[in-house]
């Protein structure tokens, strides 16, 4: 009840009050004593009603209050949060919005209750493919019934692209209709760029380890070359034979070259079907060079060769890759290891297998850690590159070790299904 309502309710029925208790008094021709005592009695009760009606008031007053104060701080609250907050109802109308929002949008002069995404994309058109995607993912948490939480990223006018951890909550009734939803926005734009830098730093660690294989790898070839070039000199003659020798390795180091700038250069993210054979196959080949100088045997077995992962081939081969760099560290006077791929139902499945010095459970605790590394030289970066790899890609990722036994790393994938295609 508002307070003008309250209000006029009060006046009317004091009015009445009086009207009615008189009329009945003169109706019952009461003597003056009684009458007296009516009157008293009367008012008394008109008193003891007004208290009550006050007290009310003044109850419902605090409260309202405390409501009003409540609100503001959770506003005050909500407006100084360095992220976006904002409280759509069950149509996806917008109700309320913090400042960083109004400011990311560009929604400062801009009457935003009761509006859309879609109704918002007009006014703001810069925005508005970003607010139809706000849409389709609004769908998505209704439709699942749960919390849901995604990257997204987009362009602002200004040029700069920014990239938000999104976690949209969905809000439903005791009937389980739709209520609302809430969206809350996490800026990480400066994280995905460090990201991004600390792994370009520990790629080229990588390679640079890998070079030192390599360049070994290339002195064979360049020595043959050499001797059947000074061959030629001295003998005054050209020998076809030597020729093709010659051309032969240096196809060979052309070859070993491009396998080291595939990894060198930056590749864009590319899902696509491709059988995990064919990434842990050139893993080995790209790496048999330094397991060579460390007396480290390879070898390979298992029923997979023809399973499929539907992912991005460079980011599994450059998870193949740290695992078995850590295998060949971790074996300094030479070992064994194995790799083993098999099928279910579903999925493939990988296990690689080391004879090196292990690792105790303290330290098997942190493996995956940022920063935390068993290398005196290392960023502690690999395996949690390769753990988000392939979380990303649906899969599971699982270390057990043994100190003096070795570490075995156990990878499982989902097998990709054509039906799947239809669906993506």
């Amino acid at each position: 009840m508002t307070k003008q309502k309250a209000i006029v309710v009060y006046v009317l029925f004091s009015i009445g009050w009086i009207i009615v208790t008189d009329l009945l008094m003169e109706l019952f021709h009461l003597e003056h004593f009684t009458k007296i005592i009516v009157s008293m009695g009367k008012g008394g009760i008109f008193v003891v009603l007004s208290a009550v009606f006050l007290y009310q008031m003044l109850k419902k007053t605090e409260q309202l209050r405390k409501t009003v104060e409540e609100e503001q701080q959770l506003s005050t609250l909500i407006n100084s949060m360095p992220d976006f907050v904002c409280f759509k109802d069950h149509k996806g109308r917008w109700l309320r919005v913090n400042d960083f929002g109004r400011k990311l949008y560009h929604l400062e002069d801009v009457d935003y209750f009761g509006k859309t995404d879609l109704d918002l994309g007009e006014i703001v058109p810069f925005f508005k493919e970003t607010f139809e995607h706000c849409v389709k993912t609004d769908e998505e948490a209704w439709e699942k019934r749960e919390m849901t939480r995604a990257e997204e990223s987009f362009m602002t006018p200004s040029g700069e692209i920014k990239t938000f951890d999104v976690i949209k909550v969905p809000l439903f009734g005791e009937c389980g209709e739709r209520k609302g939803i809430l969206t809350i926005g996490r800026d990480i734009t400066q994280q995905k760029l460090a990201e991004t830098l600390l792994l370009k730093k520990e790629k080229l660690s990588v390679l640079g380890e890998l070079a030192a294989g390599i360049a070994h790898e290339i002195r064979n070839p360049l020595t043959s070359i050499k001797g059947f070039m000074q061959v030629m000199r001295e003998t005054k003659t050209t020998n076809d034979w030597y020729i093709g020798i010659v051309l032969n390795e240096l196809e060979r180091i052309d070859q070993i070259v491009s396998e080291l700038l595939v990894l060198a250069k930056p590749q864009s993210q590319c899902y696509k079907p491709f059988p995990l054979s064919d990434a842990i196959n050139y893993v080995v080949h790209l790496i048999i060079h330094e397991a060579t100088l460390n007396n480290v045997d390879i070898s390979i077995d298992g029923d997979a060769s023809d399973a499929l992962i539907y992912g991005d081939k460079n980011q599994i081969i450059q998870v193949f890759i740290n695992i078995m760099k850590n295998a060949i560290e971790a074996m300094p006077k030479g070992g064994r290891l194995h790799v083993r791929a098999w099928k279910t139902e579903d999925r493939v499945h990988v296990s690689l297998a080391d004879t090196g010095i292990g690792i105790s459970q303290e330290r098997l605790a942190k493996i995956g850690e940022p920063f935390f590394t068993l290398k005196e030289k290392g960023m502690g970066l690999g395996l949690t590159t390769s753990m988000k790899i392939i979380q990303e890609h649906k899969g599971t990722f699982e270390i057990e070790s043994e100190l003096g036994k070795g570490t075995t790393v156990y990878l499982s994938l989902p097998m990709y299904k054509q039906a799947e295609e239809a669906d993506r």
